[in-house]
């Protein structure tokens, strides 16, 4: 699959994607990286730790959050994703659920568009996505945690978002699904889709997991979020593990480590 300038295996190894959230409020880093200075140096800082693709957010989506309006959204990443295709060659993911904010960073020189709501908020989004012919992320989100068949229920909304990247033109080799921790979904949810993250795998396309620092690593640890970098690193070995194309993470040299020695354990011994 091709992001950008770069080329990524689709099987076979697992890369790290290191989240930039240009937010005051998101729930583990909202205002740390909110000033483009910042931002641009916290980039070059994960650059040097082995990230493989930046994820930049202009909007908080943690739990009861304060939704901003497209301009403000757009006010907000347009500029640090122009300055990181300027100053450095990392593919740029933008996460965004809106088509006018996706549009503009584009525009911008984002390389992919990673959407929570799996194309289903912003009825546009879909069609902007296949005219730039760049990849995209396809989240698995619900407004209300109620499941009676978790894994089989999460597989059905995640064909219907891929239905809508069908119909727009989105082609198979630009789609990435992410079976969505932490979005709408209770805690007993969300540690069962990590353990049973293989389970996606039969929809045909690679796959993201998304658990850095979330509730379920603090409900399972009993930690808040400033702690939880451990709880983060087993479920990205989890990740590796199930055979996940990404992690996206905050603390990126230390899961970039525990990937590279979670295939060591995979796969060097095969080649002796």
């Amino acid at each position: 699959m091709r992001i950008g300038q770069r080329d990524f295996r689709t099987k076979g190894h697992t890369y790290v994607m290191g989240i930039l959230n240009i937010t005051p409020d998101s729930f583990s880093d909202g205002g740390k990286y909110n000033e483009l200075d910042k931002a641009l140096f916290h980039v070059e800082e994960m650059i040097k730790q082995g990230m493989d693709i930046v994820d930049v957010g202009g909007e908080s989506t943690r739990p009861g959050y304060t939704m901003v309006s497209e301009q403000e959204e757009i006010d907000r990443v347009v500029p640090v994703i122009e300055k990181i295709k300027s100053q450095f060659d990392i593919p740029v993911s933008l996460d965004t659920y809106k088509s006018e904010v996706a549009r503009a960073g584009i525009a911008a020189g984002a390389d992919m568009i990673n959407d929570i709501w799996g194309l289903k908020y912003d009825e546009k989004i879909a069609d902007v996505i296949a005219q730039a012919q760049i990849p995209c992320c396809l989240t698995h989100n619900r407004k209300e945690a109620v499941y009676k068949n978790l894994i089989e229920e999460i597989l059905w909304d995640l064909e219907s978002s891929l239905d809508i990247a069908h119909k727009a033109g989105i082609a198979d080799d630009r789609i990435i699904i992410d079976p969505g921790v932490g979005f709408g979904k209770s805690y007993e949810n969300n540690l069962e889709i990590i353990d049973r993250i293989q389970n996606f795998h039969s929809l045909g396309y690679p796959l993201l997991l998304g658990a850095s620092r979330k509730s379920v690593v603090g409900m399972g640890l009993d930690l808040p979020v400033a702690e939880r970098m451990e709880g983060t690193l087993v479920t990205t070995v989890y990740g590796v593990k199930k055979g996940v194309m990404f992690v996206r993470v905050h603390d990126v040299k230390e899961n970039v480590r525990a990937v590279k020695m979670t295939e060591a354990i995979r796969d060097g011994y095969k080649h002796g």
